[in-house]
């Protein structure tokens, strides 16, 4: 059984007035313990949508979840405020995407980790104290004991985000959700974050969902891939099947938009044409049509269903035919 079933979530916002907005529409997947699935795609795709219905932290008013969300084979959507306060840093801790708005700016960073520790591990405070010292060096800060009593505001960008992942693997949840933690942050200390999460979850049974609009940052680090647009997943892949042969002309532009170490001098990149909102009902037909260099006029009409491809899964009538030796090469 896996640690998380995700069966047909949708998430839609209300407002009196308005269109309802499909943020989330109709999405499955599955995390086992001890893997890496990533979440891939532009801003407004879902990805965050999906998170915070996972973690049940979408406000209760103007936001209608439907679907099933299975947690080691307990239902998560419907249980109430209290269930999920006990659930969420126990079982499921979240690294968000803006640690200074994330962090409280006026609570020292060592009572915001014991805290934690007292709710759910029922430490005292002396030992959470302790214990909160130990996650600050765990994570990669120095001096942890003098950085218990500094606030938010007098760490650094990476200290802050290293800070909410100390926070988040307080209490050595089953499943740590990552949303666009390496956000905002210099090349150096991305690498430092994607490595400390590699190594976190490495050799235990914790499963980690990785989110980001980055297709480089979950290179070296998922071991699925689902590539979300206009609120549904289009492909999904093992890493090294998706890198070496990207079937969807969507994740296929991901990729031409990426700098190559081995491109020739020169060389422009190619960048996905248009933007995210321009797209059209996934009721009416392909969502990324308006985009898409591979469009038919079917794609117009007739919206693609989710379906088995080359051992993974695939949302497109005209996908991009990778040659064999091109995907050697990529491999």
């Amino acid at each position: 059984m896996a640690l998380l079933e995700v069966r047909d979530l949708s998430v839609v916002f209300r407002r009196r007035g308005e269109e309802p907005t499909i943020a989330v529409d109709n999405i499955s997947f599955d995390v086992e313990p001890g893997q890496t699935v990533g979440l891939v795609g532009e801003s407004g795709c879902g990805k965050s949508v999906t998170s915070l219905a996972i973690m049940g932290l979408l406000p209760s008013r103007g936001a209608e979840v439907s679907g099933s969300v299975t947690f080691e084979g307990k239902e998560l959507l419907g249980l109430s405020q209290r269930q999920l306060d006990e659930r969420r840093g126990r079982d499921l801790g979240m690294v968000f995407q803006d640690p200074l708005s994330s962090l409280n700016p006026v609570v020292p960073i060592g009572v915001q980790i014991a805290e934690v520790l007292e709710r759910h591990r029922k430490l005292s405070r002396k030992d959470a104290n302790a214990e909160a010292a130990e996650l600050l060096n765990r994570v990669g800060i120095p001096d942890p004991n003098r950085r218990l009593d500094e606030y938010p505001h007098q760490l650094s960008g990476g200290m802050r985000q290293r800070a909410l992942i100390a926070i988040a693997l307080a209490c050595r949840p089953r499943l740590l959700i990552a949303d666009e933690p390496t956000t905002a942050l210099d090349v150096t200390i991305q690498a430092q974050i994607l490595s400390l999460l590699a190594e976190l979850v490495s050799g235990t049974d914790t499963a980690l969902i990785m989110i980001t609009h980055d297709l480089g940052v979950v290179a070296g680090l998922c071991d699925e891939v689902n590539v979300m647009y206009g609120g549904r997943i289009v492909e999904r892949a093992q890493r090294h099947a998706l890198f070496a042969e990207p079937r969807h002309p969507y994740t296929h532009g991901l990729l031409a938009s990426i700098p190559r170490l081995d491109a020739p001098r020169g060389e422009k990149l190619v960048p996905i044409r248009g933007s995210v909102v321009d797209n059209i009902a996934w009721s009416r037909g392909c969502a990324f049509a308006p985009r898409c260099p591979n469009q038919l006029e079917q794609c117009w009409t007739d919206p693609p269903e989710l379906v088995e491809d080359r051992g993974g899964m695939l949302r497109c009538h005209n996908p991009v035919e990778v040659a064999p030796l091109a995907a050697e090469g990529a491999r």
